[in-house]
């Protein structure tokens, strides 16, 4: 049997310059397809009859009703996951505790199961035939139907973002900051502030984006518990199916357009923020 040359270079996979031009055409070919004509037509058929029309199905009622709900629901829920990520990668990454790997797995839940399993699972709970909904409906209190469901499945499906970013980061980075600041007599407030934030800022940022971005894009968890009830508990999504129910077509990609545009500038910040988190990661 003949001998290998070890030292001899091998040939590599797609290294010539036709391979590299098939490569980055077909590459682009299936973003121009698949990310850039869905955005190009719904701003086409939202500015299709003029825009006049476009303002005037912006301006309705509903629609302006459900693009504050949106920005409301992300208001409240993007700080609490900011704070849940930040305590529980916190514990995660600084603390050994019985039942750690077990708190990890809990925080990757959200990202397992359906958001529409999400939303039955929390209507089987607090609706009205749930188990928690008798003592509710005695007690006078009604969560399902209601914001306060937005505001509680938002919650749950975003929960992980902020958390698993920060996590990682973490755990990468160690912990002689945080005891060389221990040993300098840091206090813990102190430690947090001066140690710990600067070192995660750009990834709490990151999950932010992204938590933020999921929160106004959710659809099936809020469509489940919210019951689509205009101008009362319709975010952007639901009104844009409702008014594509009502055969409102100038109204749906008028609506459509506008959380396009949201979906655009929180886009933007994530790439910036990703530059700036790769860029703190090699100093």
């Amino acid at each position: 049997m003949a001998a290998i040359d070890l030292t001899a270079p091998r040939r590599r996979v797609f290294a010539g310059p036709v391979a590299h031009a098939l490569l980055i055409g077909l590459a682009v070919t299936l973003s121009v397809l698949v990310i850039g004509l869905p955005v190009v037509a719904v701003f086409g058929m939202a500015l299709s009859s003029g825009a006049s029309v476009y303002m005037a199905a912006i301006l309705q009622p509903a629609t302006l009703y459900a693009i504050w709900l949106t920005v409301l629901t992300a208001l409240i829920v993007v700080p609490i996951n900011i704070g849940f990520g930040i305590a529980a990668a916190w514990a995660i990454t600084r603390f050994t505790f019985p039942g750690k790997k077990l708190m990890t797995t809990l925080i990757e839940i959200p990202f397992s199961i359906s958001p529409i399993v999400a939303g039955t699972a929390y209507l089987f709970l607090y609706g009205a035939q749930g188990l928690f909904g008798p003592w509710l409906a005695a007690s006078g209190i009604q969560i399902m139907f209601t914001v306060f469901a937005i505001f509680l499945v938002s919650l749950f499906v975003t929960s992980p973002f902020v958390a698993r970013e920060l996590i990682t980061v973490m755990q990468s980075q160690g912990v002689e900051d945080e005891e060389a600041g221990v040993s300098l007599g840091a206090s813990g407030y102190m430690l947090f502030w001066k140690v710990t934030l600067p070192n995660i800022k750009w990834a709490l940022l990151y999950g932010a984006v992204l938590c933020n971005a999921r929160v106004m894009g959710e659809f099936g968890a809020v469509s489940v518990v919210s019951g689509s009830i205009r101008g009362e508990t319709n975010t952007l999504p639901l009104q844009i199916e409702l008014l594509f129910q009502d055969q409102n077509t100038a109204g749906a990609f008028a609506a459509a357009s506008t959380l396009t545009v949201i979906a655009l500038i929180t886009l933007f910040i994530k790439l910036w923020a990703e530059r700036r988190r790769d860029s703190h990661e090699r100093l």
